[in-house]
Parts: C-alpha cells; structure tokens; sequence
C-alpha cells in the first residue's frame, strides 16, 4: 500500500465510522417512527401492511395518558417558571453588588451544579417522608426547583453580568424602584438567556424518570415520562405500536425545545459581546 492510498483511507475513515455510528442511532428511532403506524408492530423492524393512524388515536384519547401528559407539563413548566423568577432575584445582587464572600458563594454554586441527583435521593426521600410531601405533585416540583437553582443562578447571573447598569440607572433616576428596574430594564434585555435557562430546566424535568419514580407513589399522579414505563408492566404482551406512538409524541417537545435552544443560545451568547459594546 502506497502513501497515497494510505491518505485516502486515513481521510475516509473518520466518515465510514461516524457513518456507522450514525446508522446505529438511526435504526432505534426508525423503529419508532414505523411502529406507530403500524397496529401489528412487532420488536423487530418491518415494514407495516397498513399504514394508520390508530395508535396514535388510541393514544390521545387514553385519559390516562392525558392526565399523564398533563401532569408531566404542570411539573416542567412550573419548575421553568420559578427557577426563572427566583434565580433572577438571586442573580441580580451577585451581579450588580460587591459581596464580601461572593466569590466563596459562587463557587459553592458551581459545585452543587456537578452534583448527581442519585447522590442526595435517599435523604431527601426521608426528608419527604418526615414533611408529609410524599406522594406528592407539588412536592416533586419543590424538589425540581432546588436540583435547578444552582445551574439556574449561574447562568442567570452571567447573562445579567453583560447588561449595562447604565439603563437601569437611568430608570431609577426616573423612580424606578430596585424591583420595576429588573422588570421593565433587566429582564426585557435579557430574554435569550431567560429562555435559554428556562428551555433547558423545562427539558431536564420533562425527561426525567429518576425523581417522580422514588418521589410518587400513586399511579393516577405519574407524569409521562413515568406512564411510559407502565406500557411495560400493564399487559402480558407489550402494545408496541401504542408504545412506539407514546414514545413519539412524548418526544415532540424536546425536540422543539432543542430547536428553540439552538437559537436562542447563540442569541444569548452573542449578547455578551454586543450591550457592552
């Protein structure tokens, strides 16, 4: 073998084994996608006899699966909403002011960011035992907010840190109080970032299966990401077609939400350079 056709398989190589890992990824979700529509689907790929849209009707009109789905978006959305609301209350003095252990304290912020969930869920399943919060809906949401508030604060403060102060004290020289100047100045300025980190706490809830499964108890209370492990325990024979269809519409909106991300990142990220210029 000569150096030149050495070069070509050194050039090719990358390509054929991304290729094949791509392949890898792709026929998981092929099978998806063809087992929805499909009323006869089976473990193994195969193309449907009939194509229809039964399983996903099926599906949609459980009641059920709505009330999962229902909860699974009340659990997401109100954790998105208040680690929004609070971490911008906690990132605005450790933007705007000089504390003396600010430093310290953002440290220990980005340390409790690396830690994992499984590390804290046995005291925090006997804290909830002792606080009666148990088996409860509003109780996994507390739970979701503080595992967030670490990252959400982090972020919340960096992107706060490339608003200008200028604006904002020229509304408190028109009265402004502390509270209107992060409403009607901060926040409208910092919209990528606020998405950006509600984007991202929403899909990290929304696709958790860990906490609601230690955290909840009752059946009539699992979110979807939970009555998705029920199609495995409920019948002798798996439904894969109902299954496939679950799947499919269970992943519709982490999948916008990670199209939403893309943008809004790169317009979160380019804010830092563009309002202090």
């Amino acid at each position: 073998m000569n150096a030149k056709q050495r070069k070509i398989i050194y050039r090719i190589m990358p390509y054929a084994i991304l290729t094949f890992i791509g392949i890898c990824f792709l026929l998981p979700l092929l099978w998806v996608l063809v087992s929805s529509l499909d009323t006869n689907a089976m473990q193994s790929l195969k193309m449907p006899h009939k194509v229809t849209a039964n399983n996903y009707i099926d599906v949609v009109s459980s009641r059920p699966n709505q009330r999962a789905f229902g909860i699974g978006l009340l659990m997401s959305l109100g954790q998105a909403l208040l680690v929004v609301v609070i971490g911008l209350l906690a990132a605005y003095p450790l933007s705007r002011y000089q504390l003396k252990y600010k430093k310290s304290f953002m440290l220990t912020i980005l340390f409790m960011t690396s830690l994992p969930i499984t590390a804290v869920m046995v005291p925090v399943y006997q804290l909830f035992l002792s606080l009666k919060l148990y088996d409860n809906i509003f109780g996994v949401i507390l739970f979701y907010v503080a595992s967030a508030m670490p990252y959400g604060i982090w972020m919340l403060k960096n992107f706060m840190d490339s608003v200008p102060n200028d604006m904002e004290e020229a509304a408190w020289v028109d009265g402004a109080s502390v509270f209107a100047g992060i409403r009607k100045v901060v926040a409208p300025l910092m919209i990528p970032g606020i998405c950006t980190v509600a984007i991202f706490t929403f899909s990290g809830s929304w696709g958790n299966f860990f906490v609601p499964y230690i955290l909840l108890n009752t059946p009539e209370k699992f979110p979807a990401s939970l009555k998705l492990y029920q199609f495995f325990g409920q019948y002798g024979m798996v439904d894969y077609g109902k299954l496939a269809a679950f799947s499919v519409l269970y992943a519709i909106p982490s999948v916008m939400l990670y199209i939403l991300s893309q943008r809004f990142m790169s317009k979160g990220f380019g804010m830092q350079g563009g309002t202090k210029g």
